[in-house]
């Protein structure tokens, strides 16, 4: 059975749930992986409610909706809460500790707590917290290789390129976490 990785990630709009999704999509079909994003926003575009599902695969993938996946990023409370139980049994739960003072309380998962708002304001702007994340959830899954999601970001944020360093350090300290 070919590897399959799933992963939500989840949060307030504005914290760049939505990049990090595509950029993990993305990462995966320049790997020749099948890949499959689905996002969802809540009725307000800032402040509101974010999530997207990742489905990477080695294989053809089923469905491209999953209501229990095996990994879980959040990035505030309201979506430890909703995401939180979700997660499949064995699963991963990666959770933004800067701004969520809780952990699930679930004995079945691994669960990761990883200041990403407050590494991201020592590199430099809060807008690093989703890349953070991604790095915690790439070194420990290792769904795609770091390069790849490097080299997508200045394929597809080309004119972000000024960027690019500040992203690669908030990758690299997502990783730290969880080495």
């Amino acid at each position: 059975m070919p590897k399959q990785f799933e992963v939500t990630l989840a949060g307030f709009g504005g914290q760049g749930i939505m990049l990090a999704g595509q950029l993990l999509a993305y990462s995966g079909m320049a790997e020749g992986k099948q890949v499959t994003w689905v996002p969802s926003y809540g009725p307000e575009m800032r402040g509101g409610t974010a999530y997207c599902t990742v489905v990477i695969s080695e294989g053809r993938i089923g469905a491209p909706i999953i209501t229990q996946p095996q990994s879980v990023c959040v990035f505030n409370r309201p979506s430890l809460e909703k995401f939180g139980p979700m997660v499949k049994s064995g699963g991963l739960l990666f959770i933004n500790s800067s701004l969520v003072d809780i952990a699930s309380g679930r004995k079945d998962i691994n669960e990761y707590l990883i200041p990403a708002t407050d590494t991201a304001v020592k590199i430099g702007s809060v807008k690093f917290a989703n890349m953070v994340m991604l790095g915690a959830y790439i070194h420990i899954t290792s769904v795609v290789k770091f390069e790849t999601i490097l080299q997508i970001f200045l394929e597809k944020m080309g004119d972000k390129r000024q960027f690019l360093e500040s992203n690669r350090i908030a990758l690299e300290e997502g990783r730290k976490f969880v080495q």
